[in-house]
C-alpha cells in the first residue's frame, strides 16, 4: 500500500516491445503529423480555413476594405436578453439577428404563412376494437366514430428590414404550435413599431 500511485513509468528506448506511448519523443517535439494538425502537421502551421499572415487576395479581386461607419445598419450594444426566437431568427434588444446578418428591429416587416396541413382519420386501434366488439354486440361499431387529428407541415416566417430579407421554416406538429408561432410573429410586429 505504500506505493499505491507509483508515478510515470520509466523511459524506454524506442522500438522495443511494450513501448510507452506517453513517453517524450526523442526530438522533444511531435513525432508525426497527428490529428488536429492539418496541412503542415506541426503546431503553429496554418490549419484549415485559417488565413496566413500577410496573405494576398486572389488575382482579380480587390483587397478587402472595412465599410464606412455610416454604411448600413450597425448593431449596437445589446441590453437585456433575447426577446424571442423563431427558427433561426432571434430578436434581442433593438436588433434582429439572422444568418443574413443583423437587421434593425425598428420598422421591420414580419410575414407569417401557415403551410401546415391537418388530417382527420380513424386510428388503427379503433378499427380493431370495432371488429372485436362487433362479434359480441353491435355496439362495437361506435368505435368507428373515434377520430384522430394529425397536423404536419411548417409555418414560414419572413422578415424584411434595413434592406435585407430572411425567411425561415418552423416545423409544427399540432394546431397549438401553429398558433404559438403566429402569436410570436404578432409579438415581433408589436416590437417593430
Amino acid at each position: 500500500m505504500a506505493n499505491q500511485y507509483p508515478g510515470p513509468p520509466p523511459e524506454q528506448p524506442p522500438g522495443q516491445p511494450g513501448q510507452n506511448p506517453y513517453a517524450t519523443p526523442p526530438a522533444g517535439g511531435p513525432v508525426d503529423a497527428g490529428y488536429g494538425y492539418p496541412q503542415g502537421g506541426r503546431p503553429g502551421d496554418p490549419g484549415y480555413g485559417y488565413p496566413q499572415a500577410g496573405s494576398q487576395p486572389p488575382p482579380g479581386f480587390p483587397p478587402p476594405t472595412a465599410p464606412p461607419p455610416s454604411a448600413g445598419f450597425q448593431a449596437g450594444p445589446q441590453t437585456g436578453g433575447m426577446a424571442l426566437s423563431l427558427g433561426d431568427i432571434a430578436v434581442s434588444g433593438d436588433t434582429i439577428m439572422t444568418p443574413a446578418g443583423p437587421m434593425p428591429l425598428k420598422g421591420a416587416i414580419w410575414t407569417a404563412t401557415d403551410m401546415s396541413r391537418t388530417e382527420e382519420k380513424i386510428p388503427a386501434h379503433a378499427v380493431v376494437l370495432a371488429i372485436v366488439f362487433f362479434l359480441f354486440c353491435l355496439l362495437g361499431l361506435l368505435f368507428l366514430l373515434m377520430k384522430e387529428r394529425v397536423t404536419t407541415g411548417f409555418v414560414q416566417v419572413t422578415v424584411n428590414s434595413g434592406g435585407r430579407h430572411h425567411s425561415t421554416m418552423v416545423p409544427v406538429q399540432s394546431r397549438e404550435q401553429v398558433m404559438y408561432v403566429l402569436n410570436q410573429v404578432n409579438y415581433a410586429r408589436s416590437l417593430s413599431v
